[in-house]
């Protein structure tokens, strides 16, 4: 259903000049595109991460060391290394009518050297000229070419981001064949709006960040590439506006209970409403009374109660005679929800099924006709939920769990399974506000800042890794006092390139230290064999749980009180403060043990002196996206929610407000996309695969 218009663009690499199949390969992973192979678009979408300025053409004897520089030299002799001195350098010497300068290669072979580089010839050699024994010298330099070269050598090179076996030169070779391919496109944005930032059309700005004229061409702050970078976030929010649209559009149901199921839930409860609880409980029962649908984000941070608002969100809509589901991204999350939530629905006499992969034959049978008949309130799942066989009697409320691990269409797929269902979507995570813009910008907003009384703060260190022995000792006497420990290792198998302890690795060496009170759990287990494993820790049968990132989310046992992270420099602050989440849930003092790998980089270093700082989650995802951007902080790597490929949210988040202003006034003008700008604005999405969006506009 793409336009045509836009068929050269998704064209693969490999129908680019001079890209055959191992290259192709290189591409794929160089674009971040997992198993799929690149198209020229991806190409013309990698944008270089810095410039050399050649522009400088000093005489040898003005050339200041250290500098890039690009000199005209006559080849006076080459000297190759002794016979047998192969780590020797090869040198050839050189001059201009007011110095001398060495070109120094090591490795390089004597033919290709005599042939790049003739004696008696005039050579323009670019590269960084550096003092060595009093002389000037140029090692390796980057680039050589004849008189009638010179005009093709740029005096600005973009320098991209690589892949093993991919270069420099490679890449700008394809981002050159791509850039022959651009279409002429209709102008999509306000031409008032770009006359006053004075931006340049769309090809013209990849034009001018691929082929600078000066180093600030190519910086993400120009003209041309903020053109792009807004190009995208107005893509975002017209497909976040579409969305918001298409689910509020069809009238909603009041669902209007009468607090009994409430109370009752609340009574029975250990501990009191916090303030933000009560105030976001509020908030959905104002949602659920009016005859618009809700679409709601309800942001908390770690142990700060989403699952009990949830909770209370359902009981409102099964009060007013009407069915809630509620859905996790995994099997351990939606049994940890099940778990946390049955108790209280018995108190309150709430009818509660779970539904998984899992649950097959008799059982699951039995779930779906009581579920179809409306003999069950509530139903927990993963996204089994929104199979075919599914069916609900009258659902009224979709609650989604983890919302960035599912797609647009996931979320409605689960809201189509009843008549105007209301939507409340939980995150653990706590997002920063421009990300709150970006991804969640179709929903109303509700914070839980506050953590439940009674919560213990925790003690947090960073420990190198040369102190093994004395976390294992650490561990040793906390298991004898009866307490749980979780040791968290970042890969379930030794990678080749990355010299990680793994958890089968660690599982093994703690085993042979504790014996049987060690147990591992990771997400390449099959599920009854993960769920069993969190069973035993929980029931304390096991008190050391070596574990990957399965447990970042949810997983609740509040007996432990020792959380080990190795590898602390290679988490995200967002994974570990959800990490450390997982202890401090009970009355004893809990302690979080950061194992780091020395020497630590500048951005590890201010990571984990955050994590010590600070609990306040919502503090660290502000921090975590200054220290690693958008993508990353939400996980977009990993899952199928798009992250940003040109907009730098640290460089172009004060934008995100105008494009969400822009895409709210485009769809009120037009709300099908049909004019002139409208049309254009349909090939905006396609280019920046927000298509879910297009589908929506078809469906009315």
């Amino acid at each position: 259903m793409r336009p045509s218009l836009l068929d050269p663009l998704f064209a693969g690499v490999g129908s680019l000049p001079g890209i055959g199949p191992k290259q192709e390969a290189l591409f794929a992973r160089l674009t971040g595109r997992g198993g799929a192979s690149a198209r020229v678009l991806d190409v013309l979408f990698h944008l270089p991460s810095a410039t050399i300025d050649r522009s400088k053409r000093p005489l040898l004897r003005d050339v200041v060391p250290g500098e890039t520089v690009t000199v005209a030299v006559t080849i006076d002799r080459h000297r190759a290394p002794p016979p047998g001195r192969t780590r020797a350098p090869y040198r050839i010497y050189a001059h201009d009518a007011t110095g001398d300068i060495v070109l120094t290669y090591f490795n390089a072979p004597r033919g290709y050297l005599e042939k790049l580089l003739p004696v008696g010839a005039l050579r323009h050699v670019s590269g960084v000229a550096t003092l060595w024994d009093g002389m000037l010298q140029m090692v390796h330099p980057d680039r050589v070419v004849e008189e009638r070269e010179l005009d093709r050598l740029p005096l600005v090179e973009p320098v991209y981001p690589l892949t093993e076996g991919l270069s420099g030169r490679q890449v700008g070779r394809a981002v050159e064949a791509a850039l022959a391919r651009l279409p002429s496109l209709p102008e999509w944005q306000e031409p008032r709006w770009l006359a006053a930032r004075r931006w340049p059309s769309f090809a013209d700005a990849l034009r001018a960040v691929h082929r600078p004229e000066s180093p600030a061409a190519a910086a993400p702050e120009s003209p041309a590439w903020s053109r792009l970078a807004y190009d995208e976030l107005l893509a975002s929010q017209l497909a976040l506006a579409l969305v918001r649209a298409h689910v509020r559009r069809p009238r909603g149901r009041r669902n209007v209970g009468d607090g009994r199921l409430r109370a009752r839930i609340v009574s029975s409860l250990p501990y009191a409403l916090t303030a933000s609880q009560r105030k976001a409980v509020d908030d959905i029962a104002a949602d659920l009374a009016k005859p618009e649908r809700m679409l709601r984000l309800l942001q908390g941070d770690v142990g700060s109660g989403k699952t009990v608002v949830a909770l209370l969100a359902a009981a409102a809509v099964v009060e007013a005679g009407r069915q809630a589901a509620l859905m996790a991204p995994t099997e351990i999350l939606a049994r940890q929800h099940y778990a946390t939530i049955a108790p209280l629905a018995a108190a309150a006499g709430l009818r509660v099924a779970l539904i998984t992969g899992r649950e097959r034959g008799r059982e699951r049978a039995e779930a779906e006709r009581a579920l179809a008949e409306g003999e069950i309130d509530l139903a927990v799942g993963t996204h089994a939920l929104f199979q075919e066989t599914v069916a609900f009697k009258d659902l009224g409320l979709a609650i989604i769990d983890e919302q960035h691990r599912f797609g647009v269409h996931q979320r409605l797929a689960l809201a189509r399974k009843g008549e105007a269902v209301d939507v409340l979507v939980l995150t653990a995570t706590p997002i920063p506000r421009t990300l709150v813009l970006t991804y969640f910008g179709d929903m109303d907003v509700s914070q839980l800042r506050e953590k439940p009384a009674g919560r213990q703060p925790i003690d947090t260190r960073a420990v190198p890794l040369s102190r093994l022995d004395d976390v294992v000792e650490a561990v040793g006497r906390a298991i004898d006092e009866g307490q749980r420990v979780y040791w968290v290792c970042p890969l379930v198998a030794e990678s080749e390139s990355i010299d990680i302890a793994a958890a089968e690795e660690r599982f093994a060496a703690l085993k042979a230290r504790f014996g049987r009170a060690v147990d591992l759990v990771h997400g390449r287990m099959k599920g009854a064999h993960k769920d069993a494993a969190m069973a035993r820790f929980a029931a304390g049968e096991t008190r050391v749980l070596v574990a990957t990132t399965v447990i970042e989310v949810g997983v609740d046992v509040p007996e432990a009180t020792v959380m080990v992270v190795e590898h602390a420099e290679r988490f995200g602050l967002a994974q570990l403060h959800q990490l450390r989440g997982r202890v401090g849930r009970g009355a004893k003092r809990s302690t979080c043990l950061l194992l780091y790998k020395a020497p630590l980089g500048a951005t590890a270093k201010a990571r984990l002196a955050i994590m010590r700082e600070t609990d306040d989650g919502f503090r660290i995802a502000e921090e975590d996206l200054r220290l690693r951007g958008e993508g990353d902080v939400l996980g977009t790597r990993q899952s199928g929610m798009p992250g940003f490929r040109l907009a730098r949210l640290d460089v172009h988040g004060a934008m995100i407000e105008a494009a969400r202003d822009d895409a709210a006034l485009a769809l009120a003008r037009d709300p099908h996309l049909e004019t002139p700008r409208g049309q254009a604005l349909r090939l905006l999405l396609y280019l920046f695969e927000r298509d879910e969006a297009i589908r929506l506009l078809r469906a009315g």
